[in-house]
């Protein structure tokens, strides 16, 4: 397995790193972060297929791109693989050719052949898909055995569109699947958010799937302005700062932050669902912790891999809000952990997909640091 991560800016590749001389026009795989713009342009595509040629290309928007151990913004952070013995087998799917998001999971991974299938990396549209019932839908059809990790693609703090795209230019609506089949792949994933909940727990009492009207039978909108106070007016970016926390058991809670809100119809659509009945607490953040779950993460992946040679570092957009100019050691810390010879690339997100513990079924996060690593072994 080689590995080469390169830098595209102003429509040139103007940084590589490829320790290993890996022939480029041998790539099996490329997998791409940037921004919208750039990412969604012909020309952009056209060059890097034009440079690997043979691979298999999977690409999308971001929030902010990680190449190594920097975030950066206006460029495409790509990472090239070339696997030993590895086979990729790649699905792809249009949320506007189905009737809902869990349908589109089910199809994507019904698509893939089973056989010796151990990883399925995904990269979906951010705004127009139901992350939570996208994870639904793959869940049903996986086998218990077979990893699923990922993420929903960004659109810095705009919220518009975001793009996806399976060897040809990014679109709107599309989700990718790819498959990573064999025997020698040796997998890790981690996922920690470091958010602090306060206030107290209360329970949504109206809600439709990922839209939420009521919380202790208030409005929802309204209650969540008080909570913001000055950043009231900043809706819906300034709610990246307050998430919900869901409680789904005893142990276990998972973080959903708001994408849009509705003032006519009084509600709020978040990045995956808010089930009737379910208690939340209001979150927010504290730098150190933050950048502590970053590590843990890390840490995490090392426990069942320790030597991973691909990390894959999804992050939320939220957390590179509240992080701003420390933006960098959040992704710093994860390289302290892994060391020099883990190669790290990855994005910024509107939502990541992993499971909660080692290897079970894959849940939707939001503002987590959500890490999959990728090694293939002798």
């Amino acid at each position: 397995m080689k590995i080469a991560s390169i830098l595209y800016k102003e429509n040139d590749f103007q940084r590589k790193k490829n320790d290993e001389n890996l022939n480029f026009a041998d790539a099996d795989l490329v997998l791409g972060f940037g921004n919208c713009e750039l990412i969604s342009l012909p020309k952009s595509f056209n060059d890097i297929k034009e440079k690997f040629s043979k691979a298999q290309i999977a690409m999308c928007s971001s929030a902010g791109e990680i190449f190594s151990t920097e975030v950066l913004d206006d460029s495409i952070s790509l990472v090239a693989i070339q696997f030993s013995s590895t086979q990729i087998m790649t699905s792809d799917v249009n949320i506007d050719d189905h009737d809902s998001s869990f349908k589109a999971g089910v199809h994507l991974i019904d698509s893939l052949p089973k056989d010796d299938l151990k990883l399925v990396f995904v990269l979906s549209d951010g705004g127009k898909v139901n992350g939570s019932e996208l994870v639904k839908g793959m869940n049903s059809v996986k086998s218990e055995e077979v990893l699923i990790t990922g993420g929903l693609a960004g659109d810095g703090t705009r919220f518009e569109k975001t793009f996806v795209g399976l060897n040809g230019i990014p679109q709107v609506g599309k989700i990718v699947a790819i498959g990573f089949y064999g025997d020698k792949l040796q997998l890790s994933h981690g996922s920690i958010g470091g958010w602090e909940s306060f206030g107290l727990k209360r329970t949504i009492t109206k809600s439709k799937e990922n839209v939420l009207y009521k919380i202790d039978n208030e409005n929802a909108l309204d209650l969540y302005k008080s909570y913001l106070g000055k950043y009231a007016d900043e809706l819906p970016g300034s709610a990246l700062l307050f998430p919900l926390s869901i409680k789904l058991n005893e142990e276990q809670s998972i973080v959903r932050t708001i994408l849009s809100i509705d003032e006519k119809n009084q509600s709020m659509t978040f990045a995956g669902d808010l089930p009737e009945g379910s208690q939340v607490r209001f979150m927010k953040a504290n730098f150190d912790r933050l950048i502590d779950a970053a590590s843990d993460a890390a840490s995490n992946c090392l426990e069942m891999n320790n030597n991973p040679k691909l990390a894959l570092l999804i992050s939320c957009v939220g957390r590179k809000i509240i992080l701003g100019n420390r933006i960098d050691e959040e992704v710093e810390a994860v390289s302290e952990v892994f060391g020099r010879n883990t190669t790290l690339t990855g994005f910024y997100s509107y939502g990541e997909i992993s499971p909660l513990k080692p290897m079970e079924n894959c849940e939707l996060h939001n503002q987590t640091m959500t890490i999959t690593c990728i090694n293939e072994i002798d």
